[in-house]
């Protein structure tokens, strides 16, 4: 593979699949923090329309929906979706409805007293909802939806089956002109990764920040520990081996 099809596929490429990861994490994040506090409400018909959309969402193929928005929903309402937007739309969509089910059991691990609290306090339910339920939910949130948005990072070399010019794209265009497997396919495995790696660093910040604003400790973890350093619980247990052993 030659500097010039890295410029003229891979780098386009890369800046498609960027795109398409943002656009679609943005819709499944809002969907999920949607979907997820409705089904928490008290009015059962809000519970069950929530419910259904998740149910349908998470019973149907991604790859399918990414067919059914690029193909079939211009024959049934007439408008015609840009590939790329009809790739965003199947994967937002899809894993909104994953997110909500992690939005959902986050806020249903809020301890009963803290809403009691915020009941004694005259919070509207909207209120107990961004002042108390939410803050506590989100740092539980963070590192479950750190795993969901790399999963759709990934999930975003669906597109190139409708012909999005992603990484994925991109590479079998090389492949099929070069005839070179391995390097293309190493290449890509290696610039998956370093976007997973950013996106994990990123949410890791996020996951530090949230923490601290409910008064918790954020725990750092290092990218490489000493041989035998391990955790205090660890240390107990050797020392105590260590007189059973004496």
């Amino acid at each position: 593979m030659t500097w010039g099809l890295f410029t003229t596929w891979i780098l386009p490429g890369l800046w498609v699949t960027v795109q398409v990861t943002v656009f679609s994490a943005a819709l499944a994040f809002t969907v999920a923090l949607a979907i997820g506090t409705l089904r928490t409400s008290r009015w059962w018909i809000v519970r069950f329309l929530s419910g259904a959309y998740f149910e349908i969402f998470r019973g149907t193929s991604a790859l399918v929906m990414l067919f059914w928005f690029a193909f079939a929903f211009p024959l049934i309402f007439g408008y015609e979706l840009v590939p790329m937007w009809a790739g965003v739309l199947a994967l937002g969509l899809t894993y909104g409805a994953y997110g909500s089910e992690i939005v959902r059991g986050a806020l249903a691990a809020v301890p009963v007293a803290q809403r009691e609290a915020g009941i004694a306090l005259s919070f509207t339910p909207m209120q107990r909802l961004r002042r108390v339920e939410f803050p506590q939910a989100w740092p539980e949130m963070v590192a479950p939806l750190n795993a969901l948005t790399i999963e759709l990072m990934k999930g975003t070399a669906l597109v190139s089956v409708i012909s999005v010019s992603d990484l994925a794209f991109a590479g079998n265009v090389i492949r099929l002109s070069t005839g070179d497997n391995a390097p293309v396919y190493t290449l890509l495995l290696v610039m998956y990764f370093l976007l997973a790696f950013v996106i994990t660093r990123g949410m890791r910040v996020v996951e530090r920040q949230a923490k601290k604003g409910v008064g918790q400790e954020p725990e750092r973890v290092p990218l490489f520990r000493k041989r035998g350093a391990g955790s205090p619980g660890a240390a107990g247990d050797t020392r105590a081996m260590g007189g059973v052993n004496a």
